[in-house]
């Protein structure tokens, strides 16, 4: 009989996790009692959510494949007696794969991005675990905005005391990817320039330019920062239209041009 098990992982490094939240600490319990059982394993979860750092905290010194890269991975599955197996849900043969897991005794921790029913893996996993997504971790969102906001002083320097997220919403998109990339672009643009930031859409833009009528196709990356900036300083269209200058009417009608980009705001 399967064990389903619903823990949750985020990664500080490949054999270390946070345990912020209820569900991190169950995870490392769970991934501790593991680590003392010759079982194999499936590790379902979104993107970004930690499973092949659990799978590592799991089986710390062994190689990682992907079941996509098919040739490599059985060749890999003759010389091992563990293996973590990534995306097993992409095999391209999973009968063929699980016959020579089974054929040369390894034991595999795998992952997938989808719980999926299949009577091959259910025989061959005994466990299986699913890892929340960091939506539902509210306690480890905030521990690894400051693990990630961290890692972006020592890269890029600056003052990390006077960086403030308090306006952020997370983009957890893709977990701990989307928020890990949220963190260090906001950090480098805290203190940018003028002129570094008009480089950086100047680049954007060189590609992109060549119809006749790119100047109103790309209005909206001056206009829309401007004016979600504005609601979220100044709480009202009113008061943005007087401090911009603008008719109320004009202000409403560029909002209403842009509304897919500041539904949040307005």
């Amino acid at each position: 009989m399967n064990v389903v098990v619903l823990v949750a992982a985020a990664a500080v490094d490949v054999t270390k996790f946070i345990t912020s939240s209820e569900a991190s600490i169950q995870a490392k319990k769970t991934a501790s009692l593991l680590k003392t059982l010759n079982v194999s394993a499936l590790i379902t979860g979104e993107i970004g959510v930690g499973k092949k750092t659990l799978a590592s905290f799991i089986l710390p010194d062994v190689s990682v494949y992907d079941a996509s890269n098919f040739d490599e991975l059985l060749i890999a599955l003759e010389s091992s007696n563990e293996l973590i197996i990534s995306n097993i849900d992409r095999s391209p043969n999973l009968q063929r794969l699980v016959s020579a897991i089974q054929d040369n005794g390894v034991r595999i921790i795998a992952t997938s991005s989808q719980l999926f029913s299949n009577d091959i893996i259910d025989e061959l996993c005994s466990i299986k675990l699913e890892l929340p997504p960091l939506r539902e971790r509210d306690e480890d969102i905030a521990f690894l905005v400051d693990l990630f906001l961290e890692e972006a002083y020592k890269l890029f320097g600056g003052n990390k005391e006077t960086f403030s997220l308090k306006n952020m919403n997370p983009d957890l998109s893709k977990n701990a990817h989307s928020l890990r990339r949220q963190v260090m672009i906001s950090f480098l643009l805290e203190d940018i320039k003028d002129t570094e930031l008009m480089d950086l859409i100047g680049s954007y833009l060189y590609d992109k330019l060549g119809s006749k009528n790119d100047y109103k196709e790309y209005l909206y990356l001056y206009e829309v920062p401007l004016i979600k900036a504005g609601i979220n300083k100044f709480k009202s269209q009113l008061q943005l239209s007087d401090k911009l200058g603008l008719n109320r009417n004009t202000l409403r009608k560029k909002i209403s041009d842009n509304k897919q980009y500041l539904e949040k705001e307005i």
